[in-house]
């Protein structure tokens, strides 16, 4: 079947379905197995067996799921119908092992390999920041080595926590340890809070990130930040890691590991668009907790964060 040919399938029409109302799909699109060839899928990891604080997001695919039913078919700000020229589908959930974090690991990997198949682009819902280590696994058998561009409070890359060496503070050290990553092309964004150590630093450098601050935001601004980004990323293949916790606390209350001083939704979302043209080949958004979110703000967030990294794809495919 030929692309003019293929009828993509779109969200609910909310003008003749109220939104409160519909399938429990992210953003009311479709389900995988009611479209063919899906472009775009968004997959949930509900898992959160690597956390070393506050546990929960094990609920945060349902939780930005239904975040997400006020989002609309046209992005204005980056002048693309995100649903309209490409096929974006819902694959529900992945069901890992809550007990066992290698045999979850394991998991993740297979079954994101299975939705890679056909060539589709994954945004994951998470869970943990641990589901990010497969998912690159399975991207770089795909494309090769991976830049990866990782908003965040914390570096994860850790080595350890009480000697176990994956947890959600490890994914990006044993990423870069096993090769999966171009260690001339990964970029931290909104890194702040205190460290272990300033070895932190250090071994962070070697293990190939350079980090733009959440300071740097007020300094530069996030048309400075933008540019630092993109001059790091390169022409490769980029995937995009986003812990919601990158956001200050105001923004992002409902997630396991608060930082006070984080970035606001706005610049969030407005840095996320400067990678329009850059080769996105997927992205996840991962530790949200509902039980700690009021009023959906966290949610609501994360939904437009995915929105945002969709629009990203649409617009790189037109």
């Amino acid at each position: 079947m030929s692309e003019e040919q293929r009828a993509i399938v779109g969200p609910v029409d909310a003008t003749r379905i109220p939104r409160y109302c519909g399938p429990d799909t992210f953003a009311r699109l479709p389900r995988a197995d009611e479209v063919s060839r899906p472009d775009v899928l968004v997959v949930g990891v509900p898992f959160d067996s690597g956390v070393s604080y506050r546990p929960g997001a094990r609920f945060g695919p349902g939780h930005i799921r239904g975040s997400s039913k006020l989002l609309r078919p046209y992005n204005p700000a980056q002048d693309v119908h995100p649903f309209g020229v490409q096929q974006v589908a819902d694959a529900g959930d992945i069901a890992v092992n809550p007990f066992d974090l290698s045999d979850a690991i394991a998991t993740i990997q297979a079954e994101s390999e299975k939705l890679c198949e056909d060539g589709a682009s994954l945004v994951t819902l998470g869970g943990d920041h641990t589901i990010a280590l497969p998912l690159l696994r399975t991207l770089s058998r795909l494309h090769g080595p991976i830049s990866v561009l990782h908003f965040d409070a914390h570096l994860d890359t850790w080595d350890t926590y009480f000697g176990a060496p994956y947890t959600h503070g490890t994914p990006f050290r044993r990423a870069s340890e096993e090769g999966l990553l171009d260690l001339e092309h990964c970029q931290h964004m909104g890194i702040r809070g205190p460290l272990y150590a300033a070895a932190d630093l250090e071994d962070d450098r070697t293990l190939g990130f350079q980090i733009v601050r959440a300071d740097d935001y007020e300094v530069d601004g996030v048309r400075g930040a933008v540019d630092r980004m993109r001059a790091r990323l390169g022409d490769g293949p980029v995937y995009v890691s986003i812990d919601i916790d990158v956001l200050d606390p105001a923004h992002a209350p409902g997630t396991g590991t608060p930082e006070a001083g984080g970035l606001t939704s706005r610049e969030l979302l407005n840095t996320l668009r400067g990678l329009q043209g850059l080769n996105v080949v997927g992205a996840d958004i991962v530790e949200v907790a509902p039980v700690y979110d009021h009023a959906e703000i966290t949610g609501v967030a994360a939904a437009h964060v995915a929105y945002e990294l969709i629009s990203i794809l649409a617009a790189n495919r037109t």
